[in-house]
């Protein structure tokens, strides 16, 4: 069994920085594509970003572009989410999970295995 524990949020002012983790146990984790979810409140959730179980592919979506990274490291435990510039709107519980070997698009396409999620607020 996969389990995903995030941590790394917490409070910070428009600008500022966070480094959210997401750590894989059990089942090896190196044949999972892991994603970073949020979901504001009265919003769905939404896939914000994905690593490929060989971390060659990285994708985001549009509002995060240029301002959030996503890199996993070379044991294949750890995904981190880089977020720099932080606005806002983009305060929300974010979570990470996990899919055999290749990012998909959308939420639906991750099943089973979710991360219990950690808060993130953006305000001054």
């Amino acid at each position: 069994q996969l389990r995903l524990v995030e941590s790394g949020g917490g409070l910070v002012q428009p600008g500022g920085s966070l480094r959210l983790s997401c750590v894989a146990s059990g089942i090896t984790g190196e044949y999972y594509a892991i994603g970073w979810f949020r979901q504001a409140p009265g919003k769905d959730r939404e896939v914000i970003s994905c690593v490929s179980s060989t971390g060659g592919i990285t994708n985001y979506v549009d509002s995060v572009k240029d301002r959030f990274a996503i890199s996993r490291d070379n044991t294949n435990t750890t995904v981190s989410l880089q977020m720099d510039n932080l606005k806002p709107e983009d305060t929300a519980i974010y979570y990470c999970a996990a899919r055999p070997f290749r990012c998909r698009p959308n939420v639906s396409e991750y099943v089973g295995y979710w991360g219990q999620g950690t808060q993130v607020t953006v305000s001054s």
